[in-house]
C-alpha cells in the first residue's frame, strides 16, 4: 500500500488538492497547520479596498489574502496591476473572476522560486518609483517585499485581511500527530511558518512526555517526536521552504515548484 499523503494547508485550500491526491489512489490525511480566521474588525480593510483605484500595484501574499480581500471587492479597478507569488494565488484569482486576459498579473518567472525575492526581480521597479503600492497579507508577515519596494522608491502600504495562527494542541491533534508519526508519509508542506509551527507542537508533546516534575528522568536513547518528524519525506513547492526545512533538520525533501500539478507529479514519482 502506498504511503499516505499528509496535506498541511489551511482547510479551505486543502480539500481540492485532497480530492486530486485521492484520485491517484493515495490515502490522504488532512492536517491543517495554520488556522485562518476573519479579522475581528474588517473596517480598516474595507476602507483601504474602497480606494484600490489609487494604487499602481496591489500585491497579495497568499491565496488566503485573495479570498479574504475579495469578500469585499466587487470589481477590480482597470489599470491596477496585480502581483502574486505562485500558481495557487493565480488559481484563487481565477476563482474570483480575475484572469490575465483582463488584468495585468505579475508573478515570479521561475515557479520553483515563488517568493518575495523573485517577485521583486520580476516587477518593473523603476515604473513604481513615487507611486502607491498596497500589500495585502495576514496580520503579520515577512517585510522583505515592502522593504524592496520602498528601496526602489515606491510608496508602500500594508493592510491585514485575515488572522493566521498555529492550531492549539488539543487531545485530538496530539492523537493525530502520534498516529501519523507511527509510519512514513509524504508530507505536503506549503508554508515555512506551518513547518515551524508543526515542530513547535511536537516539541510541546516531547516536553510533556519528558516532564521531570514526578522525579522521572528522560531516557537519552528515546526517540523524540521531533526526530521522527525529521525522518519523514517532505514535498515543498518553494525553494525558501526547502531552505527552512534543511535548517530544521529535514533531509528527505522534494522541491516541486509552484502549482498543484507539480505537487501531484511529484507524488506520482515517489517510490
Amino acid at each position: 500500500m502506498p504511503d499516505p499523503v499528509v496535506i498541511t494547508r489551511p482547510l479551505a485550500q486543502a480539500r481540492a488538492l485532497a480530492d486530486q491526491v485521492a484520485a491517484l489512489g493515495r490515502p490522504v490525511e488532512l492536517l491543517p497547520l495554520l488556522d485562518i480566521a476573519p479579522l475581528a474588525d474588517p473596517a480598516p480593510l474595507q476602507a483601504v479596498l474602497a480606494g484600490l483605484a489609487e494604487y499602481a500595484l496591489v500585491a497579495f501574499v497568499s491565496p488566503n489574502a485573495i479570498d479574504a480581500a475579495f469578500a469585499y471587492i466587487k470589481q477590480w479597478p482597470p489599470g491596477v496591476t496585480l502581483a502574486v507569488l505562485g500558481e495557487g494565488s493565480r488559481s484563487a484569482l481565477a476563482a474570483h473572476g480575475i484572469s490575465a486576459d483582463a488584468v495585468n498579473i505579475v508573478s515570479p518567472a521561475d515557479p520553483a522560486r515563488s517568493d518575495s525575492e523573485h517577485l521583486l526581480q520580476t516587477l518593473d521597479l523603476d515604473a513604481l518609483r513615487g507611486r502607491r503600492v498596497l500589500i495585502i497579507r495576514g496580520e503579520s508577515g515577512r517585510e522583505l517585499m515592502g522593504e524592496g519596494l520602498r528601496a526602489a522608491g515606491a510608496l508602500v502600504e500594508f493592510v491585514a485581511a485575515y488572522r493566521r495562527s498555529v492550531p492549539v494542541l488539543t487531545p485530538a491533534l496530539r492523537a493525530q500527530l502520534g498516529h501519523l508519526l507511527a509510519r512514513q508519509n509524504d508530507w505536503i508542506i506549503t508554508s515555512s511558518e506551518a513547518l515551524r509551527g508543526l515542530l513547535g507542537l511536537l516539541e510541546a508533546i516531547d516536553a510533556e512526555a519528558f516532564n521531570t516534575t514526578s522525579g522521572a528522568r528522560p531516557d537519552a536513547a528515546a526517540e523524540t517526536n521531533v526526530v521522527r518528524m525529521q525522518r519523514q519525506h517532505l514535498i515543498v513547492p518553494h525553494a525558501r521552504i526547502a531552505e527552512t526545512a534543511n535548517k530544521l533538520g529535514f533531509k528527505r525533501l522534494t522541491l516541486t515548484g509552484s502549482g498543484d500539478e507539480r505537487l501531484l507529479a511529484a507524488l506520482q514519482s515517489c517510490p
